[in-house]
């Protein structure tokens, strides 16, 4: 034993592996010996075989915290989370012994970016908690601030994110993984020309970079500027598979007033995940603006079906059914749309013409007046209509 952890010292692996094996044959439990094993197999990219050891030296001593430390690092490394997790959780509750505070510290933070990712038993909160717990061990690191602003971005707490990814460039402007992450905090904060300065000097970095011009797209599509739609079909023709690149691709058309050639795309989505609302509604978005209100009706139908919690579904489900001699329809998506969003003037107006093509004249006249009330001079010609029914509707038969 004293041998092959020498030998384990100096990065020996074979010797190691050697003096281990005989160790084992007529010590098969020994809880120490197993974990060495496994080191040695980790360390040599044998990840079963590690795997394999470590698990035996926790069926040898289970309070070992080396053993579960390593196999939930390892388990995590492959992807494997919900089953690292546990591991994980249980080297922070023992004792590290010899491997003092700063090993603990290391499950601490891995469990703390298991749990941001939103894995089974974790969440944000308790990742932010995870990291605390490793920060009472051992100093803040870039590394801990960059958690620390992944965590409170995916928790949708975009200044305090804002904030800590503003920290790690202040130590290290270069930082990918940081000018990325305040990009995309800064987008969620409406905030698209900060966004764009960042993407920019990050693609001076990495020209080629994807990620960064898929970013810089979309920051350019909220400005509405040109640029973004020969950059976006410029990325597309480098990974025409990328779904998410394409469906960039079919938003930034429509918004360029390309209705068709938004849809052609939809479309070509929509064969490998003909349930998807999003790419529904945008593919019924563009038929609408095409005047193809019947076919555009069965889709928004379909995108609210398939996602009852998608308001832009059933918005669009009111209009059509509107466009379509389906007030009974229209009714209904509305009273769905408002579980989600609040009333606007348009709405009103679809409720007025709704009620008042089912001749429910009270419901009708109260809505036109919402109408009005909420139109403020915006919309003429439906304010003088809704004015004209009122009249009409006051009328005794």
């Amino acid at each position: 034993m004293a041998e092959a952890e020498a030998a384990i010292a100096k990065s020996d692996w074979k010797t190691a592996e050697t003096k281990l094996e005989l160790w084992l044959a007529s010590n098969p439990a020994d809880a120490r010996a197993l974990f060495d094993a496994g080191y040695v197999a980790d360390a040599q990219d044998r990840l079963a075989d590690a795997e394999s050891f470590y698990r035996r030296a926790i069926d040898a001593d289970p309070k070992s915290f080396e053993a579960h430390l390593s196999l939930g690092l390892l388990l995590a490394r492959q992807g494997k989370t919900e089953d690292a997790r546990p591991e994980l959780a249980l080297a922070t509750s023992l004792d590290p012994g010899d491997s003092g505070p700063a090993l603990k510290a290391r499950a601490w933070r891995a469990l703390a970016r298991i749990d941001q990712a939103g894995v089974k038993g974790g969440d944000p909160t308790e990742a932010s908690n995870d990291l605390l717990e490793a920060l009472k061990l051992s100093p803040e690191t870039p590394a801990d601030t960059l958690l620390a602003a992944n965590i409170a971005d995916r928790a949708g707490e975009f200044d305090a994110a804002e904030t800590a990814y503003r920290r790690v460039l202040a130590q290290d402007p270069k930082s990918l993984p940081a000018q990325s992450g305040l990009a995309h905090v800064l987008m969620a904060l409406k905030k698209y020309p900060d966004a764009e300065t960042i993407l920019r000097a990050a693609l001076q970095q990495s020209p080629d970079d994807p990620g960064f011009t898929a970013q810089l797209a979309t920051a350019l599509a909220a400005q509405d500027k040109a640029e973004a739609l020969p950059l976006i079909q410029k990325l597309h023709d480098a990974h025409p598979k990328d779904a998410d690149i394409t469906r960039m691709l079919a938003a930034v058309l429509a918004d360029a007033g390309d209705y068709s050639g938004s849809d052609h795309y939809y479309l070509f989505l929509l064969i490998a995940t003909p349930q998807d609302a999003a790419l529904l509604v945008g593919h019924a978005q563009n038929l609408v603006h095409l005047l193809r209100y019947a076919d555009a009706y069965v889709i928004f139908d379909r995108a609210a079906q398939a996602d009852p919690s998608n308001a832009d579904a059933w918005n669009g489900l009111a209009y059509t059914a509107s466009r379509t001699n389906h007030p009974d329809v229209t009714i209904h998506a509305l009273t769905m749309r408002s579980k989600y969003l609040p009333e606007v003037p348009s709405t009103y107006f679809l409720w007025a013409t709704a009620y008042d093509n089912l001749h429910q004249k009270t419901q009708a006249a109260a809505y036109y007046q919402h109408f009005l009330d909420a139109s403020a001079g915006k919309f003429p010609d439906q304010e003088w209509q809704a004015r004209q029914r009122l009249i009409l509707l006051s009328k005794k038969p």
